[in-house]
């Protein structure tokens, strides 16, 4: 049997099966990297209902609506800048994402992410964009 491996789409250098699917399929995200990484894989995957039930309660839009998007950007890349721990349940990381719209320009989203966890569960809350 030849089984194909697949790179996460995150950049982990590992493969999606071992990497961001797990979180995917209700795993725990380890940590506040791990659940930002999947959320990125989750973007690049159109996986919406990952989106909002790894999103805090608190800051959780009704929809996103991403199949909607015409036409949908393409995620290039991501890389981590800073990974801050603020405490056991509290951490912010920050990231630069590469993407394209049609056949535009390649662009960059550059966010500060804020992340909470709850009963053992890392959650987004919220992200401040910069250039």
């Amino acid at each position: 049997m030849n089984e194909t491996v697949v790179d996460c789409p995150c950049g982990s250098d590992r493969a999606y099966a071992v990497c961001c699917a797990p979180l995917h399929a209700g795993e725990p995200a380890p940590t506040a990297e791990a659940l930002m990484r999947s959320r990125y894989s989750a973007y690049a995957l159109g996986l919406e209902d990952y989106l909002l039930r790894s999103w805090h309660r608190s800051t959780r839009p009704p929809a996103l609506n991403l199949a909607r998007e015409k036409p949908a950007p393409r995620w290039h890349g991501l890389k981590i800048l800073r990974y801050q721990p603020v405490d056991a349940d509290n951490a912010f990381v920050e990231f630069v994402a590469k993407y394209k719209v049609g056949g535009g320009p390649m662009q960059r989203l550059r966010e500060l992410s804020r992340f909470r966890r709850e009963d053992g569960h890392w959650f987004y809350v919220s992200g401040e964009w910069s250039s």
